[in-house]
């Protein structure tokens, strides 16, 4: 590999590294083409990504970020998957897992914190921002849409007396 090309590897995943949420190191020894062409399918559908690194450039790509703890973890037949949810990529990866043992999560970085394999999966079943957001914006609106309809609930029982007395009389 020419200096340019690894300079140019190195610059993208730096940037992977400074903009990522998270982080996962994963070993993925055995996989076919297809497997792998699924995963990452499978990851761009939930906005993450699935990437094959060489150890020796992610290395040099997480010198100076919140990442830079996962230095250990690059050994072997490594590849990285990083989201800027952090539990986008933990989430597909488990369930991928689960499905092929192929491959196998080594461990994961997340706000300068290093995971290993079971905070992973722990890190997996959490809602996603975008879930919790909503559920915020439910109870907020919850207590909103109740008083509206109390509010209303005096005027509507005003009507339904006006229109019983209004019956009682035509009949």
């Amino acid at each position: 590999m020419l200096r340019g090309e690894k300079t140019k590897i190195i610059d993208d995943l730096h940037e992977v590294f400074t903009t990522s949420g998270v982080v996962v190191v994963t070993h993925f020894s055995g996989m076919s083409v297809p497997e792998v062409t699924g995963l990452r399918s499978e990851m761009r559908n939930a906005g993450a990504r699935f990437r094959v690194t060489k150890n020796s450039l992610a290395k040099r790509a997480a010198k100076g970020t919140a990442f830079e703890i996962l230095d250990g973890l690059f050994d072997g037949p490594t590849a990285i998957a990083f989201s800027a949810d952090p539990v986008a990529a933990p989430r597909v990866l488990s369930g991928f897992v689960k499905k092929n043992e192929k491959l196998k999560i080594v461990g994961a970085g997340l706000d300068g914190a290093l995971l290993n394999e079971v905070q992973v999966k722990a890190l997996a079943d959490l809602p996603s921002l975008d879930e919790l957001r909503a559920k915020i914006i439910s109870l907020i609106n919850t207590p909103a849409s109740r008083m509206v309809g109390l509010l209303q609930a005096p005027g509507a029982q005003l009507a339904r007396v006006l229109q019983a007395h209004a019956a009682q009389d035509q009949s």
